[in-house]
Protein backbone atom coordinates (compact mmCIF):
# COMPACT_ATOMS: atom_id res chain seq x y z
CA UNK A 1 0.00 0.00 0.00
CA UNK A 2 2.64 2.44 0.86
CA UNK A 3 4.57 1.66 -2.19
CA UNK A 4 1.33 2.34 -4.26
CA UNK A 5 1.15 5.90 -2.63
CA UNK A 6 4.53 6.72 -3.41
CA UNK A 7 3.91 5.85 -6.89
CA UNK A 8 0.95 7.97 -6.94
CA UNK A 9 2.79 10.97 -5.44
CA UNK A 10 5.34 11.15 -8.17
CA UNK A 11 2.85 10.44 -10.57
CA UNK A 12 0.65 13.57 -9.65
CA UNK A 13 4.18 15.54 -9.55
CA UNK A 14 4.81 14.69 -13.19
CA UNK A 15 2.93 16.97 -15.28
CA UNK A 16 3.87 19.86 -13.65
CA UNK A 17 7.30 18.64 -13.69
CA UNK A 18 7.20 18.12 -18.04
CA UNK A 19 5.53 21.99 -17.94
CA UNK A 20 9.25 23.26 -16.32
CA UNK A 21 10.90 22.43 -19.51
CA UNK A 22 10.00 21.51 -22.98
CA UNK A 23 13.56 22.10 -24.73
CA UNK A 24 13.15 19.61 -26.81
CA UNK A 25 9.82 20.45 -28.67
CA UNK A 26 9.24 24.02 -30.16
CA UNK A 27 5.96 22.92 -30.59
CA UNK A 28 4.84 22.03 -27.04
CA UNK A 29 6.78 24.94 -26.28
CA UNK A 30 4.47 27.04 -28.14
CA UNK A 31 0.86 25.94 -27.00
CA UNK A 32 2.68 26.04 -23.80
CA UNK A 33 3.14 30.05 -23.87
CA UNK A 34 -0.24 29.86 -25.64
CA UNK A 35 -1.78 28.79 -22.02
CA UNK A 36 0.63 31.42 -20.52
CA UNK A 37 -0.51 33.89 -22.37
CA UNK A 38 -3.89 33.44 -21.73
CA UNK A 39 -4.10 33.66 -18.15
CA UNK A 40 -5.70 36.94 -16.78
CA UNK A 41 -8.81 38.88 -17.19
CA UNK A 42 -10.02 39.95 -21.09
CA UNK A 43 -12.48 42.62 -22.51
CA UNK A 44 -14.16 41.10 -25.48
CA UNK A 45 -15.81 42.41 -28.48
CA UNK A 46 -17.56 39.83 -30.63
CA UNK A 47 -18.99 40.40 -34.17
CA UNK A 48 -21.37 37.65 -35.18
CA UNK A 49 -21.47 37.87 -39.37
CA UNK A 50 -23.55 37.43 -41.81
CA UNK A 51 -22.53 34.59 -44.97
CA UNK A 52 -21.10 37.23 -46.54
CA UNK A 53 -18.88 38.10 -43.72
CA UNK A 54 -20.20 40.94 -42.61
CA UNK A 55 -21.05 42.33 -39.17
CA UNK A 56 -25.18 41.25 -38.26
CA UNK A 57 -24.52 42.19 -34.10
CA UNK A 58 -21.94 42.78 -31.99
CA UNK A 59 -21.72 42.14 -28.11
CA UNK A 60 -19.07 43.14 -25.10
CA UNK A 61 -17.83 40.49 -22.55
CA UNK A 62 -15.41 39.06 -20.83
CA UNK A 63 -13.30 36.07 -20.47
CA UNK A 64 -11.28 35.20 -17.37
CA UNK A 65 -8.33 32.44 -17.08
CA UNK A 66 -6.86 30.54 -13.85
CA UNK A 67 -4.27 27.78 -13.66
CA UNK A 68 -5.14 24.42 -12.58
CA UNK A 69 -2.24 22.61 -13.49
CA UNK A 70 0.71 24.68 -14.25
CA UNK A 71 1.83 24.55 -17.78
CA UNK A 72 -0.78 22.26 -18.72
CA UNK A 73 -4.73 23.13 -17.41
CA UNK A 74 -6.01 26.44 -17.67
CA UNK A 75 -9.92 26.99 -16.25
CA UNK A 76 -11.82 29.97 -17.66
CA UNK A 77 -14.92 31.62 -17.68
CA UNK A 78 -16.93 33.78 -20.54
CA UNK A 79 -19.63 35.95 -19.91
CA UNK A 80 -21.71 38.15 -22.50
CA UNK A 81 -24.21 39.70 -20.11
CA UNK A 82 -26.47 41.51 -23.31
CA UNK A 83 -26.97 37.87 -24.67
CA UNK A 84 -27.21 36.76 -20.89
CA UNK A 85 -24.59 33.80 -21.90
CA UNK A 86 -21.49 32.31 -19.73
CA UNK A 87 -19.96 29.45 -19.95
CA UNK A 88 -17.29 27.45 -18.52
CA UNK A 89 -13.94 26.73 -20.04
CA UNK A 90 -10.71 24.13 -20.09
CA UNK A 91 -7.77 25.06 -22.00
CA UNK A 92 -5.18 22.19 -21.66
CA UNK A 93 -1.97 20.79 -23.64
CA UNK A 94 -2.91 16.86 -24.33
CA UNK A 95 0.82 16.24 -24.77
CA UNK A 96 0.76 12.38 -25.62
CA UNK A 97 -1.92 12.76 -28.53
CA UNK A 98 -0.10 15.90 -29.48
CA UNK A 99 -2.81 18.87 -29.34
CA UNK A 100 -3.73 21.56 -27.72
CA UNK A 101 -7.69 21.85 -26.71
CA UNK A 102 -10.53 23.84 -25.12
CA UNK A 103 -13.43 22.79 -24.21
CA UNK A 104 -16.58 25.18 -23.43
CA UNK A 105 -20.28 24.25 -22.19
CA UNK A 106 -22.80 27.25 -21.38
CA UNK A 107 -26.05 27.13 -20.06
CA UNK A 108 -27.48 24.78 -22.46
CA UNK A 109 -24.99 21.98 -21.58
CA UNK A 110 -23.67 21.47 -25.42
CA UNK A 111 -20.14 20.69 -25.18
CA UNK A 112 -17.68 21.78 -27.22
CA UNK A 113 -14.35 20.52 -27.80
CA UNK A 114 -12.02 22.05 -30.12
CA UNK A 115 -8.62 20.29 -31.13
CA UNK A 116 -5.86 21.08 -32.91
CA UNK A 117 -2.05 20.60 -33.61
CA UNK A 118 0.61 21.27 -30.37
CA UNK A 119 2.05 24.20 -32.09
CA UNK A 120 -0.76 25.16 -33.94
CA UNK A 121 -3.20 28.22 -34.12
CA UNK A 122 -6.43 26.40 -35.57
CA UNK A 123 -8.91 24.21 -33.48
CA UNK A 124 -11.97 22.41 -34.97
CA UNK A 125 -14.37 20.47 -33.14
CA UNK A 126 -15.85 16.74 -34.13
CA UNK A 127 -18.29 16.58 -36.30
CA UNK A 128 -22.19 17.17 -35.40
CA UNK A 129 -24.97 16.36 -37.46
CA UNK A 130 -25.96 19.55 -39.02
CA UNK A 131 -29.55 21.53 -39.76
CA UNK A 132 -29.44 20.52 -43.47
CA UNK A 133 -28.54 16.69 -42.45
CA UNK A 134 -24.52 16.89 -43.27
CA UNK A 135 -21.46 16.99 -41.27
CA UNK A 136 -21.11 20.29 -39.37
CA UNK A 137 -18.06 21.19 -37.66
CA UNK A 138 -16.37 24.79 -36.29
CA UNK A 139 -13.44 26.03 -37.04
CA UNK A 140 -11.24 28.67 -34.86
CA UNK A 141 -8.34 30.51 -35.86
CA UNK A 142 -6.33 33.13 -33.78
CA UNK A 143 -4.77 35.42 -35.01
CA UNK A 144 -2.82 39.02 -34.38
CA UNK A 145 -1.26 37.63 -30.98
CA UNK A 146 0.58 39.86 -28.82
CA UNK A 147 0.87 39.99 -25.25
CA UNK A 148 -2.07 42.21 -25.01
CA UNK A 149 -4.41 41.38 -27.43
CA UNK A 150 -5.67 38.72 -29.97
CA UNK A 151 -8.26 37.96 -32.19
CA UNK A 152 -10.35 34.82 -33.26
CA UNK A 153 -12.34 33.73 -36.13
CA UNK A 154 -15.18 31.09 -35.93
CA UNK A 155 -15.93 29.10 -39.00
CA UNK A 156 -18.70 26.77 -39.50
CA UNK A 157 -19.43 24.08 -42.12
CA UNK A 158 -22.25 21.85 -43.34
CA UNK A 159 -20.94 19.69 -45.86
CA UNK A 160 -17.71 17.86 -43.36
CA UNK A 161 -15.41 20.80 -44.53
CA UNK A 162 -15.61 21.49 -48.58
CA UNK A 163 -16.86 24.91 -47.28
CA UNK A 164 -16.39 27.29 -44.71
CA UNK A 165 -19.08 30.08 -43.70
CA UNK A 166 -18.02 33.03 -41.44
CA UNK A 167 -19.35 32.62 -37.66
CA UNK A 168 -18.12 35.49 -35.95
CA UNK A 169 -14.77 37.30 -35.27
CA UNK A 170 -13.43 38.64 -31.42
CA UNK A 171 -11.10 40.84 -30.48
CA UNK A 172 -9.42 39.77 -26.89
CA UNK A 173 -7.68 42.93 -24.98
CA UNK A 174 -6.24 42.40 -21.76
CA UNK A 175 -8.34 43.99 -18.80
CA UNK A 176 -6.12 43.01 -15.84
CA UNK A 177 -2.46 41.62 -15.75
CA UNK A 178 -2.18 37.52 -15.98
CA UNK A 179 0.14 35.49 -13.38
CA UNK A 180 2.12 33.09 -15.70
Amino acid sequence: MLRFAIVLTLLAGAPAAFGQNQPGNPALRHSVEQLRASIGKWNVTTDFLKHDGTVAKSATGTYEFSWVVPDRVVAGRSDIPELKQTAGLLFYVNEAQKKIEMASVGGDGKLWIMSGPLGGEVRTTQPYMASGGGAGRLRFTRSKVTDQSFESRMEYTEDDGRTWTPGNHQRFRRAAPGKP
